[in-house]
Order: C-alpha cells, then sequence, then structure tokens
C-alpha cells in the first residue's frame, strides 16, 4: 500500500519533471525564434529582440544618464577617452552604430557601453587604468559586451525564468502554501546560482575574450589586460564574495584567462597599422 507522503513525494516529483519539460520546450522555441551567433567567439546566442529595440533603449538610457551624471570639464580626459574609443570603433566591424563618447565626473570605478555604441567613462577609474592601454582594455570590454548584445541576451533568458516560475506555480497551485514557498524559494535559487549569475560570468569572461582583441587590433599592447585586472584587485578593500555568488569572475581568473589568450591577440597586435603601445599617461588633472 502507498503511503500519503510517497503519494505526495510522488506528485511533487512528477510536478517538477513537468515543470522542467516545459521549460526545455520553452527554451526550444526560443532558439527556433531568435539564434544569433556572438561575433569573434562564434557562440551560439539565443534572443528575442530586435537590435532595432535594443540600440533604441540603449539611446534613451544613455540620454537619461547624461541628464542625471555630470560631464567632466576635463578636455585632456575627454580627448584621451574620445581618441580611444574613435581606434576601437574602427575595429568593431559595427559601422551601423552611432558611436559616441563622454567623460563622466565621479569616482566611481566604472565605464560602460549600452546597444547602439554609447560610451561613457567614469573618472574614477583612469587612475586605475594609468596609461591608455590599461583605458583601452576597459573601453573594449564595454565595447564587447555591446556587439556581442550580452544586453538583449540576458532579457531573453531572465523572460525563461519567468516563465519557469510561473509554470511551477501553477502546478502547484493544490499544494500546501508553505510547501509552495518552499518549491519556489528553490527554484529561485537555484534559477540565479545555477543559470542566471554563472551566465553572467560568462558574458564578462567573453567581453574579455573580444575586449582583448579589439584592443591589440586598435593597436594597443594587450599584455596590459591581465596587469590591469591585477592593478584593480589591488584597489579593492574588504573580503570579496565567493565567485560563484558573484555576476563576475574573480579579478584573479580574469587575469589568468587574459594571459592564456595573449598569444592569440599578440598576433593582432602585430598586424595593427599603427602601435601605440602603452600610450601617454591618463591619469591627467582639469
Amino acid at each position: 500500500m502507498t503511503s500519503p507522503i510517497t503519494t505526495r513525494m510522488s506528485r511533487l516529483r512528477w510536478t517538477l519533471i513537468a515543470t522542467i519539460l516545459l521549460s526545455c520546450s520553452s527554451s526550444i522555441t526560443l532558439a527556433m525564434l531568435g539564434c544569433q551567433q556572438v561575433p569573434m567567439t562564434n557562440r551560439k546566442q539565443v534572443l528575442l529582440s530586435s537590435e532595432q529595440s535594443e540600440n533604441a533603449m540603449g539611446l534613451t538610457a544613455y540620454q537619461e544618464v547624461l541628464k542625471s551624471e555630470p560631464i567632466t570639464k576635463n578636455e585632456k580626459a575627454t580627448e584621451i577617452v574620445r581618441r580611444i574609443g574613435q581606434r576601437i570603433a574602427a575595429v568593431a566591424n559595427r559601422p551601423d552604430f552611432e558611436w559616441e563618447f563622454n567623460v563622466i565626473e565621479s569616482e566611481t570605478q566604472n565605464a560602460f557601453c549600452l546597444p547602439g555604441g554609447k560610451v561613457a567613462v567614469y573618472t574614477g577609474i583612469l587612475p586605475v587604468c594609468e596609461n591608455e592601454a590599461g583605458l583601452a582594455v576597459v573601453m573594449s570590454h564595454e565595447v564587447a559586451h555591446a556587439i556581442a548584445r550580452h544586453g538583449g541576451e540576458r532579457m531573453t533568458y531572465q523572460t525563461a525564468q519567468n516563465a519557469g516560475k510561473a509554470a511551477l506555480s501553477y502546478f502547484l497551485k493544490n499544494q500546501e502554501e508553505q510547501k509552495h514557498k518552499i518549491v519556489l524559494a528553490a527554484y529561485g535559487g537555484v534559477a540565479e546560482y545555477g543559470v542566471i549569475l554563472p551566465f553572467s560570468r560568462k558574458h564578462e569572461m567573453e567581453a574579455d575574450q573580444i575586449g582583448i582583441m579589439l584592443m591589440a587590433k586598435a593597436g594597443y599592447d594587450p599584455s596590459e589586460a591581465p596587469v590591469f585586472w591585477e592593478r584593480f584587485a589591488s584597489t579593492k578593500t574588504g573580503a570579496a564574495p565567493m565567485e560563484f555568488m558573484s555576476t563576475h569572475p574573480s579579478d584573479a581568473h580574469r587575469s589568468a584567462a587574459l594571459r592564456e589568450l595573449l598569444p592569440e591577440a599578440m598576433g593582432f597586435y602585430e598586424k595593427a597599422e599603427q602601435k601605440i603601445g602603452l600610450g601617454e599617461s591618463v591619469q591627467t588633472s582639469p
């Protein structure tokens, strides 16, 4: 005779199996609708949004940032950022992008490139970069995110995650409320740590890979890429979160991966029309 507990466990097991099958079916449908390849790495990706819509969203977001953040008055910093940006844009193979480069006066150690080629560099990252090649590491990485359409890919997978959670909630609607909450919470944890965060880390590593090739093609010494991440790590205080709980790989992991890519990147650097090397210092003062 089957016990009530066994029966409930069996139902829960089949509920989870049904949810997995539904999620797999959704994934197959997504793949059929929007399968693409990432430039330079040729990794296959699934995208539901059009590039035109992503670029439109990028422009709107960029305009909002420039309205709310102070543009630097440091003309030298702006000139350097735009010079490096134009060199990277020239080898990015995206003539359809309406490239724009601005510098934001802030202690934030960051930069970004929105879809469509809208780039901003925060002055706080310049001391860490030290030289043009260091800044090219940062900017080419951000440009890589844009040309690889990582933003659109994340939106697609977030949509799939939400659909899976909604399906699981439907199948559990007749379960006890507490069990319902526990299973949904477990699903959320698995989705975040098992899919979303590793996927984000994969994007970061891919942007590093594309970025080091872009900076090399633009004439900047790619050997500065792993060195930059070592410098960046030295500026941090306090314990870093465990890598599996982070959206970004560890700085040490990134530096090691970039060193492995150096032989390939140096091949592009040797073929560059103009070799800038490390370039000039970017530690400018107003």
